[in-house]
């Protein structure tokens, strides 16, 4: 189909983007990559009357070690989040998720913030944001404020950002020693979408005790949520297998699993322990490689 008549702006820079959205408020939509705003907008399920391109604002694509932290702008392309050198070496999470993002194509288009702001129930960032504990800036004509990964997702499609409010950044503590990370994920065969999608960060302590622990779901729910009752389960303990099967058995714990033509939400609950327990097995093998490169 074809889309409904709009007005394109191209702003350059991100405080013309942001009067733009302030002048036509909810009339207008923001367009990043472009992979779901686009598709929305074909199908008729949206018609805003402004479009307002943030493609060609500069200095919004980039990966940087910043007071301490990685920031990313937020109009970094999942490529760029795949093969970054500082991310695989300091937050190696957040390239192993983005190589899972659709295909190629879609990873040179697509962006973090486009992503993030869209909330998707079955995108995959989200996981990986929140098991990371991520900081999100919003920026508005106001100035900026910092948002919790673990306050920003609010349902389906639904985010914290207000009126007015553009996704600028995402920042990401480096990981502390002794940590492993992974992403696993069972995919949705045609469109590469998470039908499950876990995130897990492990840090072990003295005697391989499990210290902090945080886990990130994406897929099962209307939105991407911290699984609190495995983490709670899990901390302070090592992680033997019996130990990691009992604790699994929370990965959908309070929540209302989705169900649809590709899987009920029985099936849904079901992956998300068996992807949970994968996730963990990995990111504390990882750990546990880590600490032993220490002592070497």
């Amino acid at each position: 189909m074809i889309p409904a008549a709009f007005e394109y702006h191209s702003p350059k820079t991100l405080e013309d983007a942001l009067r733009l959205l302030e002048r036509h408020g909810d009339e207008a939509k923001v367009l990043a990559g472009g992979h779901s705003l686009l598709p929305l907008m074909k199908l008729r399920l949206a018609a805003p009357r402004y479009v307002i391109d943030l493609g060609r604002l500069r200095g919004m694509s980039y990966i940087r070690e910043e007071n301490g932290q990685i920031a990313i702008g937020a109009l970094t392309t999942h490529a760029d989040v795949e093969a970054s050198t500082l991310l695989r070496g300091r937050c190696p999470l957040l390239p192993e998720t983005a190589a899972e993002i659709g295909d190629l194509q879609v990873r040179n288009r697509g962006t973090l913030g486009g992503s993030l702001a869209h909330a998707d129930p079955a995108a995959d960032y989200p996981a990986a944001i929140l098991a990371l504990d991520a900081e999100i800036v919003a920026a508005s004509t106001g100035g900026a404020r910092t948002i919790a990964a673990r306050e920003f997702f609010v349902d389906m499609l639904t985010t914290q950002l207000r009126p007015g409010e553009i996704l600028s950044q995402v920042r990401i503590r480096p990981l502390a020693a002794q940590t492993g990370t992974s992403y696993c994920k069972l995919h949705q065969p045609a469109s590469g979408f998470a039908i499950v999608g876990v995130a897990a960060r492990v840090t072990l302590g003295k005697g391989g005790k499990i210290e902090d622990v945080a886990v990130g779901i994406t897929g099962v729910a209307p939105k991407a949520y911290r699984a609190e009752a495995v983490e709670k389960a899990l901390r302070g303990k090592n992680a033997t297998p019996k130990l990691l099967s009992e604790a699994t058995r929370g990965a959908a714990e309070g929540v209302e699993p989705l169900a649809d033509l590709h899987a009920s939400a029985e099936y849904r609950r079901e992956m998300a322990v068996v992807f949970t327990r994968r996730a963990l097995e990995r990111a504390i093998d990882r750990a546990q490689g880590s600490a032993k490169g220490k002592k070497a």
